[in-house]
């Protein structure tokens, strides 16, 4: 959420020397952690609060990471089956969701460890307990035993990330209905399962759970899987998903949900009834403000707890900023840590002198994974831009024969008179990785940005990159 960058008014100031810090973070995820790093190597005095135990927020510990590392557990599993050298023995192997917990669980810890030493090495000053705003300048923090603290600086940073959404009329207390953080404490393997909301989390756990061999119910409160993806691949993914044992339910909405001992039985408006051991609640995310005490210094979140800030990410209240999922799109982690990083150049310069790249990058971790930047055909259609498309499909690469992953492909869309590439999609193994070749080559000015190059340049062979070498000649073969 933006807004013009606020006038700045002369005012008299305490002198810095008066406080105890020259910045105070609050929360240690991506936002937090970039804007700390950022401050620290400029001889500034930082401190960042974490109301967990360990540092790293809702990215490392519920979000990003453990997700991800569940996938890729049950991708490798997937892969072993499906490989004929193993395809016997894999038939009796079947992980459980703890099974693949444990993974996550593991790369989880390395990851506080690795974080933790950063702050360390940067002389940040790490401080446990819920953080709150006692004015402008000094906040309070409630440790764990009852004790509050109160420390003060001349800027401070809100990252405090978000949480699930949580509906009152659904009763999350009931050992049967999970949200996406709750869902790291289940201890079996259900046999069939409800994921409500299919936006990039429900997608994901879906892809998860159906690795598994999980009935899967997938409810989608839109018409089509994922609607700011490319139309063809969002239509990938609904194939690949809508098989086996997963069922994706379109347009449908909640009227209740009745958690009983032994199911969970979802009431849809259309009338339909959903049974299945649990339910996965995935429709929407909170920002973390309502504990803040906003209001002490005039600041007010809005109904889904996000706060607005101009292209400094500075609030209302000049000396204040906030950054990550509290301010809404992009909602990212990668994004997060360069605002943090944008912000501590704010803070240092009174205006930050650069600002996210206009094209950020999606990564969608299902099975099979995708990964866009740019525009998509519908977009440019809508704007009346002359384009062409050029595709290669995994299938007839011989990184991807080797590897078993022939699933998925490469599109391009460049501008038919220019060449100037304007939209890279990507579906199949690896997309996440493959897209930022396309990205490298978008960011570059002076003509440089030219769907020609990935004719003229050569590639390592056998590779997956040898998609943009085959789909610029595909793309540059329709021009009339």
């Amino acid at each position: 959420m933006t807004e013009p960058k606020a006038k700045k008014e002369p005012k008299q100031e305490k002198a810095t020397e008066s406080y105890d810090y020259d910045t105070i973070i609050i929360g240690t995820g991506p936002g937090g952690e970039g804007a700390a790093m950022n401050l620290a190597k400029q001889d500034k005095k930082v401190a960042i609060i974490e109301r967990h135990s360990s540092v790293g927020g809702g990215c490392t510990h519920w979000g990003t990471i453990p997700s991800k590392a569940l996938r890729y557990s049950v991708l490798r599993f997937i892969e072993f089956k499906n490989t004929p050298l193993f395809s016997q023995a894999a038939q009796t192997l079947q992980p459980t969701f703890p099974d693949i917990l444990k993974h996550a669980s593991g790369v989880i810890r390395k990851q506080i460890n690795l974080r933790t030493t950063f702050y360390n090495r940067n002389n940040v000053t790490l401080i446990h307990g819920e953080g709150s705003f006692i004015d402008q300048h000094t906040v309070a923090i409630a440790g764990e035993d009852g004790a509050v603290e109160t420390i003060t600086a001349q800027t401070i940073v809100i990252a405090t990330g978000s949480r699930p959404y949580h509906p009152p009329e659904v009763d999350f207390s009931h050992p049967r209905v999970y949200d996406s953080d709750k869902i790291l404490s289940l201890n079996h393997s259900p046999r069939s399962i409800i994921i409500y909301g299919a936006g990039v989390i429900g997608c994901e756990y879906a892809s998860i759970f159906k690795g598994l061999g999980v009935k899967v119910d997938l409810i989608n409160t839109r018409g089509r899987l994922l609607e700011f993806l490319d139309n063809e691949f969002s239509d990938a993914l609904s194939y690949h998903l809508n098989s086996g044992k997963t069922t994706i339910r379109h347009g449908e909405e909640f009227k209740s949900v009745e958690a009983q001992d032994d199911c969970v039985i979802l009431h849809t408006q259309s009338g339909k009834k959903i049974k299945a051991d649990c339910i996965l609640w995935a429709n929407g995310r909170t920002g973390n403000t309502d504990k803040l005490n906003l209001e002490s210094i005039g600041l007010k979140a809005d109904r889904r707890g996000q706060v607005s800030v101009n292209s400094n990410y500075q609030t209302k209240i000049e000396n204040v900023y906030a950054v990550g999922d509290v301010i809404g799109y992009p909602s990212l982690a990668s994004a997060a840590f360069d605002q943090g990083r944008i912000t501590a150049n704010a803070i240092l310069n009174g205006d930050a002198d650069s600002a996210l790249i206009e094209d950020i990058p999606t990564g969608i971790y299902t099975i099979p994974e995708i990964s866009s930047v740019g525009k998509t055909e519908e977009q440019l259609t809508a704007a009346k831009v002359p384009y062409e498309v050029g595709k290669a499909q995994f299938k007839h690469l011989a990184r991807a024969q080797i590897a078993q992953s022939e699933v998925g492909g490469l599109k391009l869309l460049f501008h038919t008179e220019t060449k100037e590439i304007l939209g890279i999609h990507c579906f199949g193994q690896n997309a996440s990785e493959i897209v930022h070749i396309g990205q490298a080559i978008m960011q570059q000015k002076n003509g440089g940005n030219n769907i020609e190059y990935f004719v003229n340049t050569t590639f390592n062979y056998p590779t997956m990159a040898e998609a943009y070498r085959v789909a610029a000649l595909n793309g540059l073969n329709r021009l009339i």
